[in-house]
């Protein structure tokens, strides 16, 4: 018993004594902190109050993920909400996505799409699928599209192995296609089965010569693969109109760069626009030399900002033939892994005011039929989709939402290479918990589902399937807190975006 004692006694002494010594180390790191910030002179806040001035910056570094969890409600964060995110995540996981006791959107705000219902909803045995679209039909190679809702361009670079290898088995699954975004074609964007778009962007990341240019051989190479369905030539996004792609040099890894042609940790900063293209007719030449190369369709990506250059590209298109088989429109509040704020706060027209204008413009010179719109940008849930579609777009792409089914948190660290994820880092550490077995079927889920209730919608408005959606089957509320029909606000040139005065055949409109 004494021994016992003696030897509880030492430890006790033993730990009294480590603590005494910790204890006199912390206070010595804290002086030193303290004569440090009184010496500083970059920071008043840490002059004035020497170590406790640190706690305001661990307090805002740690507030933007506090914020989400105890402060925000389900309807206030941006770019998108608790609400957004959460049903995202539910038809993911497959999950219940009905909700209970009322919702708790507030419909009076300024934008709010109000679908409006049919007397006569389609009954389940006259529901029809919705039709594919032959894009590109005078190519060698069409390309017949199935899903109106698709996978937009994420890089290689931008995204991770995993998270890339999970979207393209993801959308082998839900039978949508998957953009290359501007970073190239990797083994991963094939591994998985998916329909693939190949997005050419300023660099020419993938198909790039050794002056920075298009080399056709490199892009007859990739037009050899079947997966490869169509190209898309980027003029510019949503999120940065004006300024190139932006890949931080932490993130080019001997794979990315060897893929891209370019070094291995260096910045990879894509030149503002494309140095070939001056005009529309350049574009037009261009659009021509990779349809002339490929065989297959060849569309362009863009964000309206000015756009008297897309009516005066139609009109080209209209007179002379040819021209893009596609058209991908990027809505200003678009996202991407990095951006100057300047550029992502307040450049290029929002899609709501964007989509209806090109469309227009499209119907304006007969070539609305020819040319299917891909509209872009915040488009997660169905009802925006469906307010897509019923604004003139043939087709919607995401990417934050394919991100969010993949497991993304809203962390905001895509530029950082720290993604808590794995999604956008290169951290093999952090990768380890994303599994593209299991993400695969999450994104297959969320595309699938989504779909479904983009047709809930088109069902309950009366019609048969999405496509045939129209502008007078939805309406805006104003400032006033009054809805009005988009049919109004965007009046159009199609005598069908008016619409009957009231539902009639059985609802089928």
């Amino acid at each position: 018993m004494t021994v016992l004692s003696h030897t509880v006694m030492e430890s006790l002494s033993l730990l009294s004594t480590l603590f005494v010594f910790s204890l006199g180390l912390g206070v010595i790191f804290l002086l030193i902190v303290f004569v440090m910030d009184r010496r500083q002179r970059h920071d008043a806040i840490l002059r004035n109050y020497p170590v406790v001035g640190h706690m305001r910056y661990l307090l805002s570094a740690l507030g933007e993920f506090f914020r989400q969890y105890f402060f925000a409600a389900d309807r206030d964060e941006l770019p998108f909400n608790r609400a957004e995110r959460n049903w995202v995540g539910s038809a993911a996981h497959n999950a219940d996505l009905t909700v209970a006791f009322g919702s708790t959107r507030y419909i009076k705000e300024t934008g709010t799409p109000i679908f409006v219902n049919c007397p006569y909803p389609v009954l389940e045995g006259d529901i029809e699928s919705t039709p594919p679209v032959v894009i590109g039909p005078d190519c060698a190679h069409p390309y017949l599209a199935t899903s109106l809702f698709n996978i937009s361009g994420m890089s290689y670079g931008a995204l991770s192995t995993p998270a890339v290898l999970a979207l393209s088995k993801g959308a082998k699954m839900a039978g949508c296609w998957m953009n290359t975004g501007e970073g190239g074609l990797s083994p991963h964007h094939l591994a998985g089965g998916a329909d693939i778009v190949f997005q050419i962007g300023t660099a020419k990341y993938g198909v790039r010569s050794a002056d920075g240019l298009m080399d056709d051989d490199r892009l007859r190479e990739i037009a050899a693969l079947p997966q490869v369905r169509m190209f898309e030539i980027k003029l510019s996004q949503g999120a940065k109109p004006g300024k190139g792609g932006i890949l931080p040099g932490v993130k080019v890894t001997p794979e990315i760069a060897a893929i891209r042609g370019i070094p291995v940790g260096q910045d990879s900063n894509s030149p503002n626009r494309h140095p070939e293209i001056n005009s529309n007719d350049d574009l037009l030449a261009f659009i021509a030399r990779v349809k002339r190369v490929t065989g297959k369709p060849v569309g362009i990506k863009a964000v309206l900002g000015a756009y008297g250059w897309f009516d005066d590209l139609m009109a080209k298109v209209a007179a002379r033939g040819g021209g893009p088989d596609f058209f991908t429109l990027d809505s200003g509040d678009g996202g991407t892994g990095a951006a100057p704020m300047a550029l992502m706060d307040n450049v290029g027209l929002p899609i709501h005011e964007s989509l209806p204008l090109a469309r227009d413009i499209l119907q304006r010179h007969g070539l609305a039929v020819r040319i299917p719109i891909v509209a872009s940008g915040k488009l997660i849930t169905p009802a925006e989709v469906a307010w897509a579609l019923c604004a003139g777009a043939t087709f919607v792409n995401s990417a934050r939402g394919f991100m969010f089914a993949l497991g993304c948190i809203q962390s905001l660290k895509c530029n950082k290479n720290t993604c808590p994820t794995g999604i956008t880092t290169h951290d093999r550490r952090l990768q380890m918990g994303l599994n593209p077995e299991d993400k695969a079927v999450r994104v297959a889920s969320y595309c699938q589902n989504l779909r479904h209730d983009v047709e809930v919608i088109a069902h309950s408005c009366g019609v048969p399937h999405p496509r045939r959606l129209k502008r007078f089957h939805v309406r805006l509320v104003g400032p006033d807190g009054k809805s009005r029909p988009l049919s109004e606000l965007y009046p159009s040139q199609d005598p069908a975006d008016a619409g009957p005065a009231a539902a009639t055949s059985g609802g089928f409109i």
